[in-house]
């Protein structure tokens, strides 16, 4: 699919990244680890290491912060993923510290995992405090910014956002949650991605702000209700819901 895109729009190699939030953010580390020649970087928003898991039972209790591999095995995991000898893709890596859907001992493994590949030890060579959370980085030999970690203080299981001020973007709802800082926006900037926006007024209203990226306007449709049929999933679908409900997190 990627090699699909790039040759019909032209596109830079050199600026390809993945990102995803909890299941998506476990897809981000299996896309990195699988075809990690293919990204320049990848950014991991509540998610899991890769390899750690080879059921729903694992995965559940990875999501708890249990069973984790050692931390000497879980670059070898990475490595052994696809045959790759680097360069390796940067990672940034966000969790809540009141997130009780995954564990945010989850990130650090997520961190101990790359930092191996990228030959840096376990003290970060920079912290700092951005727009109120704490970030640690870790550079290379070469001096670039390989692994960035945020941990935003009291904030649930999603992804951070800043929709005040300024500098705010898009809307809180679930999963989507107003944090004071933009996850989007840090992860954009740090892969150069960012171009300067105008400054809009403190004054400006809900209406004027700007769109969230990517987002373009969607026509006004009346809602209809639709009516709710009885659902009954069968296969693997129905192995994954028992095993849902089993741990309480569906109905």
């Amino acid at each position: 699919m990627i090699d699909t895109m790039v040759s019909t729009h032209d596109i830079d190699q050199s600026r390809i990244f993945v990102t995803g939030l909890s299941a998506g953010g476990a897809m981000t580390s299996i896309m990195l680890a699988s075809y990690p020649e293919l990204f320049a970087g990848g950014a991991i928003i509540a998610g899991l290491p890769f390899g750690c898991a080879t059921s729903v039972n694992d995965a559940f209790a990875r999501m708890r912060g249990e069973g984790y591999p050692s931390d000497d095995r879980l670059p070898e995991l990475v490595r052994a993923a696809s045959g790759h000898q680097g360069p390796w893709p940067t990672i940034s890596v966000w969790q809540g510290s009141a997130d009780k859907t995954v564990a945010p001992s989850n990130a650090e493994r997520i961190i101990a995992q790359w930092q191996a590949l990228h030959g840096v030890g376990d003290i970060p060579t920079e912290q700092a405090i951005v727009d109120g959370s704490p970030r640690r980085t870790w550079h290379d030999k070469m001096g670039r910014a390989v692994i960035e970690a945020y941990e935003i203080v009291g904030m649930g299981h999603g992804t951070p956002l800043n929709t005040v001020g300024p500098d705010g973007h898009g809307s809180a709802a679930p999963y989507m949650l107003e944090a004071g800082i933009s996850s989007t926006g840090q992860i954009a900037k740090a892969w150069g991605l960012m171009t300067k926006a105008k400054t809009r007024p403190a004054s400006a209203t809900q209406s004027e702000r700007p769109r969230p990226l990517n987002t373009a306007p969607q026509p006004t449709q009346a809602k209809k209700p639709i009516p709710k049929a009885p659902h009954k999933a069968t296969g693997v679908a129905a192995v994954i819901e028992d095993a849902l409900r089993k741990a309480g997190l569906m109905r």
